[in-house]
């Protein structure tokens, strides 16, 4: 499933050459901070065992990897896995003391990573820029163990009409506070549009079926703001 906007070329890498460097700062003022607390319920879902290995795709400054590294007596193995040479660049300098973590500069739908070797498949707020979400789900589904989980936290449709409003209009003011601190709105204009144009919740789970996960389910944080998908590869 092609996506328009992330096929133009050349959007999405301009969109984070632009912002990586104070992507974390963006985060925490885009989200007031709550995607902190929304990692920590993917990891809560997840539950992960020690020894084990996790791959986390749109990986960003490896906020997820971070979490299940403390979760998991840092003793597993993680593959960070980032588009964006910036990106990959800043992660390595804010988690340089953790020593299992092995960051690779690659696009969701071309994963250089072996079948079947990765216990558990992470993806947060990276699906919707992907150019392709058939390739995506595939490339996950590849990589994963028979027996592995495939978990992705990402914006969503939000079921209250009221909440709906108020979100619309306060995503209106996030370009503007990316003027003020990156010193560009056109990257969160883009970020605004690709979460407006990004597939429901429902729509997804289609997805993930037809990419041969079993199990699936979704649970919706903060009224559908965000959403964390989960799926089973046997």
């Amino acid at each position: 499933m092609q996506q328009y906007l992330q096929n133009k070329k050349g959007l999405v890498q301009s969109v984070f050459d632009n912002v990586y460097d104070k992507y974390d700062l963006m985060n925490d003022f885009m989200s007031l901070g709550v995607h902190r607390i929304w990692k920590k319920d993917l990891l809560s879902w997840m539950n992960p065992s020690n020894n084990k290995t996790l791959i986390d795709v749109a990986c960003g400054t490896g906020d997820l990897g971070k979490l299940f590294l403390d979760a998991t007596d840092k003793n597993g193995e993680i593959f960070c896995v980032d588009p964006n040479k910036g990106m990959i660049g800043k992660g390595k300098e804010k988690l340089n003391t953790y020593k299992n973590i092995n960051w690779i500069i690659a696009p969701a739908e071309k994963l250089p990573i072996k079948d079947n070797s990765c216990d558990y498949y992470t993806i947060s707020f990276g699906l919707r820029n992907t150019k392709d979400l058939n390739k995506a789900l595939s490339e996950a589904y590849r990589v994963l163990k028979p027996g592995g989980r495939y978990l992705c936290l990402e914006f969503s449709k939000i079921q209250n009409s009221n909440l709906d409003f108020i979100y619309k209009n306060y995503s209106k003011l996030i370009p503007l506070v990316g003027k003020a601190i990156v010193g560009q709105k056109e990257p969160y204009e883009y970020l605004v549009k690709s979460i407006e144009e990004f597939i429901n919740q429902e729509e997804l789970i289609d997805l993930m079926n037809k990419n041969k996960f079993v199990n699936c389910s979704y649970r919706n944080l903060s009224g559908g703001i965000v959403a964390i998908h989960s799926g089973w590869k046997i």
